[in-house]
């Protein structure tokens, strides 16, 4: 099984790094890239984690860029985590990441609804400058019965058509393709069935995007083929991973419950060996 879509306590997942490789060997994956939301601060972990279990372990991200005000989500592979170009746009992605998440607390706040702004950033480390974010904001209003599930929070409060909405200041696709490929990464539109908007992909194939995440927990056996054939068209690799969180309310319930095919991933090898970038 190839999974390049996982998520730990780095980020919004709810298995640290170590339980997350442990439980990625359990399910039989042999190739593994954790791609935590705007951070790298896992992949020491699993990288470690990975030369234990002897499962071959890619570096990941996923970015979050916009366009027309809706996200849109970039998986940078092969990345070189300890560059200080990717160091340095992670922590401005985090600092309006949390400048997000206050403003939205504020206006829960007019709406009634109080939170615990403390217990939010500290259950999650970011006094110490760790990650934050929306799904940490629902999981808070859970907690406090505000809401049953953290799919009521986004509903009411935290989407783009929720009573909270803040807008992200994030960068442009092609800012963050050309970012991924500084840092000597490729970069693969993540869950473009979910994205919704196939008509901005060929200007991201055009900026530079090497492949699309066609295999996705999403994605119907018909809208896979979609995506590949897109792919072939426009000159793409594919990827695919699972998405897995750890979470029983999100997503599958254990890594490789979509997995790449091999063919597929060693294609994008050859385009990350081969200087594509």
């Amino acid at each position: 099984m190839i999974d390049l879509h996982v998520h730990t306590t780095a980020s919004d997942g709810r298995s640290s790094p170590e339980q997350l490789v442990h439980v990625a060997r359990q399910a039989g994956v042999h190739v593994l890239a954790v791609t935590d939301h705007d951070t790298t601060a896992g992949l020491d972990q699993v990288a470690a984690g990975c030369a234990e279990a002897g499962i071959e372990w890619v570096p990941g991200v996923e970015i979050t860029s916009t366009h027309d005000e809706a996200d849109v989500h970039l998986l940078g592979y092969f990345v070189d985590c300890r560059s200080p170009v990717l160091t340095a746009f992670l922590e401005r992605q985090a600092t309006d990441r949390l400048r997000r998440i206050r403003e939205m607390i504020e206006k829960l706040e007019t709406l009634g609804v109080r939170v615990d702004a403390d217990a939010v950033f500290e259950d999650h480390g970011i006094q110490a400058g760790g990650w934050i974010g929306r799904p940490l904001l629902a999981r808070a209003l859970v907690r406090q019965q505000v809401v049953r599930s953290t799919r009521e929070a986004f509903e009411k409060y935290l989407s783009t058509t929720g009573a909270a909405w803040v807008p992200r200041r994030a960068p442009s696709p092609a800012d963050v393709i050309a970012l991924i490929h500084r840092v000597g990464g490729l970069a693969s539109l993540a869950h473009p069935g979910h994205m919704g908007h196939d008509e901005w992909i060929p200007s991201m194939a055009a900026a530079g995007l090497d492949a699309l995440e066609a295999y996705y927990p999403e994605h119907s056996p018909q809208i896979t083929t979609h995506y590949c054939i897109l792919a072939e068209r426009l000159g793409l690799s594919l990827s695919g991973g699972s998405d897995y969180h750890g979470d029983p309310a999100y997503g599958p319930a254990r890594p490789g419950s979509v997995s790449l095919p091999t063919e597929a991933f060693e294609d994008l090898k050859r385009r990350a060996i081969g200087g594509r970038c």
